[in-house]
């Protein structure tokens, strides 16, 4: 598999991995929650192969080796995350590779400046999570007073093998060792004593203080002009619940495939060759 280059973008303050020819078209991709740049470790050298382009994956700040930042870590915050990256590429029609969290940040951006954003490539992830605008006092509250806590020590382990066990067995969504390791390596930092802990910034954890409610991720993503490619596991994250069925039908330009794997199936060995097929079929149309 070919060894991605790290990279320093935003004046140091966001780190990444890069595959491909600098000279070849670049591509911004861009992880989920809890993730790092290493979600794209499998999927990256197979579209470099493929297609001729260059795929530059981002850690989002308080994740994998990006610094971490003060106040909130809110999900448009991360816009400026994917538009400083872009400006210190020379990025100015940006083609997004994004999955779960990351896949809200890209909508966000297509919406907000679709000058900027020529096509979208999600994966297992569409908008943003929401809260009814009834809950948003009780929303508040709860972002509010994790914020007042004092701050607990990042999690610290023996070795790798041991967080990346904690991985699986506490992960949000279900994931395998195998597909869990890339993600786990990149964001472990060794200490004085020869343990391991996480980088991650622990806030990340936080309740959010504010979301988007229905009604606002629904009109942002009916306001994406770009086409939009959706690649969703058979068993992730959005399938046919309601809010999954209402933010595709709001896409305009939508294109879905639904594939064999979970929510990180661009990542799972047995799937990510079905992920790159997909891609190139739909760029081929």
């Amino acid at each position: 598999m070919t060894a991605p280059q790290a990279l320093r973008l935003a004046q140091g303050r966001l780190a990444g991995l890069a595959w491909g020819d600098r000279e070849a078209p670049t591509w911004l991709a861009l992880h989920g929650w809890l993730d790092n740049a290493a979600s794209f470790t499998r999927l990256a050298p197979l579209l470099v192969e493929r297609l001729g382009v260059r795929i530059v994956a981002l850690d989002f700040a308080g994740h994998g080796h990006s610094e971490h930042r003060e106040g909130d870590y809110a999900l448009w915050d991360y816009c400026h995350d994917l538009l400083d990256a872009a400006d210190s590429l020379g990025l100015e029609r940006l083609s997004l590779l994004a999955h779960s969290m990351g896949a809200g940040v890209a909508c966000l951006t297509a919406a907000a400046l679709p000058e900027r954003v020529e096509r979208l490539m999600l994966i297992d992830g569409l908008g943003s999570v929401t809260t009814p605008a009834e809950g948003c006092a009780s929303q508040l509250r709860k972002g509010l007073e994790a914020a007042r806590r004092p701050r607990s020590a990042a999690p610290r382990y023996p070795d790798a093998r041991t967080a990346v066990a904690a991985r699986v067995a506490g992960g949000v969504t279900p994931i395998d060792a195998e597909t869990a390791t890339p993600l786990v390596e990149r964001n472990l930092a060794r200490d004085g004593e020869g343990h391991v802990r996480l980088r991650t910034d622990g806030r990340l954890l936080w309740p959010s203080p504010v979301r988007l409610c229905p009604e606002q991720t629904l009109a942002l993503l009916g306001a994406i002009p770009a086409p939009v490619l959706l690649i969703e596991g058979e068993t992730g994250i959005l399938g046919e619940r309601e809010p999954a069925r209402a933010a595709r039908a709001a896409v305009p330009r939508l294109t879905r495939k639904v594939l064999a794997g979970g929510h990180h199936l661009h990542l799972e060995p047995a799937h990510a060759p079905a992920v790159a097929e997909a891609v190139a079929a739909w760029l081929a149309r």
